[in-house]
């Protein structure tokens, strides 16, 4: 975090911050003990003052769990394997500070050793759905308003199979609001329709409760800067054979001029106007068990279904004063899905005091 703009006491100047965002279908898996999260965090090169992570299927999404009540214990492990992994890197520097001199930053303040220890402003979850958000310690109380809301849109249109979980809050004078999705899966004609059903009943259902001001965004896009990420489940419009000989071929532009949310992007069936990174890394989607290998096919109560490898794990973003920085996936051999995510910067104005 620093400075932008030369300010005095009691002035509005410009803040910069980065923020790390990240979506994972971990496939029902729970996490072990000892599963190492930092290649993923990014906490071995780098740290980041906010952290947004989405996983989708954090259980089965089996009949008892969709309909039944509600188990935290996986969510409570998932939040516990962040907090050590983000604020490890807190007691290492903090050994090496012992025989170091403090960081003098450019906004001509010393930087305590705390900033960079991380406290959780929310962690929620919708059946299989979990959104997790951390911020760095010194920047805690410039958070304000944090809610959630839920929107089931799977099994009859309203069950939580299927759905998305939204997190709002403001930072300094700045609204955000991040929408974790697990859209409507399917690899049949049209079935790519079901997914901008599901898109717009979100947009359109989602509403934040506020008991402090009618100033605050209510609707998802009322806020400054959005968000939606997650398992969206779009495929590759494409013969399975063309679709496998292409993969093995690593011809990844061909395969990504069929992607159906990019054809439904540029015709304005979906997201209309919302942003997405380049796409320069191979497909997330099937993958066997710890493996490098897709899976291309999957064994079924009705026989077996061929699966094609996709990009089903995305990230867009809305709104002036977020920029992109990188876009990728991670290589965590833990589900049939790869990791993604999206470094950013945002500017925001505060109030100096």
């Amino acid at each position: 975090m620093a400075l932008l703009d030369g300010v005095t006491y009691g002035q509005m100047g410009s803040v910069r911050y980065r923020m790390f965002v990240s979506t994972w279908n971990v496939g029902g898996i729970p996490p072990t003990d000892d599963l190492d999260l930092e290649d993923w965090l990014d906490t071995r090169k780098s740290s980041y003052d906010i952290y947004v992570l989405g996983f989708q299927e954090i259980v089965p999404l089996s009949t008892r769990n969709v309909l039944g009540p509600e188990k935290n214990q996986i969510s409570k492990k998932w939040k516990s394997l962040i907090g050590e992994t983000l604020n490890k890197s807190l007691h290492d520097r903090k050994r090496i500070q012992k025989c170091e001199p403090l960081e003098h930053h450019k906004d001509g303040h010393h930087r305590e050793s705390n900033a960079r220890e991380f406290r959780c402003v929310v962690c929620k979850q919708m059946v299989g759905i979990l959104v997790s958000v951390w911020v760095r310690k010194d920047i805690r109380n410039h958070i304000s308003n944090p809610r959630v809301s839920c929107i089931g849109c799977g099994i009859m249109g309203c069950l939580r199979n299927k759905g998305s979980l939204s997190v709002r809050f403001c930072l300094h004078e700045a609204s955000f609001c991040f929408v974790c999705c697990h859209l409507a899966s399917g690899v049949k004609e049209a079935d790519e329709m079901r997914r901008n059903s599901n898109v717009m009943d979100i947009l359109s259902r989602t509403c934040f409760s506020s008991d402090t001001s009618n100033d605050l965004p209510k609707k998802i896009l009322d806020h400054d800067r959005i968000v939606l990420f997650g398992d969206l489940n779009y495929r590759i419009s494409m013969p399975y054979a063309e679709t496998k000989t292409l993969v093995e071929q690593k011809q990844w532009n061909v395969l990504l001029d069929k992607d159906q949310l990019r054809f439904e992007l540029s015709e304005g069936r979906a997201l209309e106007g919302w942003n997405e990174g380049v796409i320069t890394f191979s497909p997330t989607y099937k993958y066997l068990p710890n493996s490098d290998e897709y899976c291309w096919h999957v064994h079924g109560r009705n026989g077996e279904r061929r699966r094609a490898p996709a990009w089903c794990d995305r990230i867009l973003w809305l709104g002036e004063g977020l920029k992109q920085k990188r876009y990728e996936r991670c290589e965590v051999k833990f589900s049939d899905h790869r990791p993604v995510r999206s470094i950013f910067t945002t500017e925001v104005d505060a109030l100096q005091i």
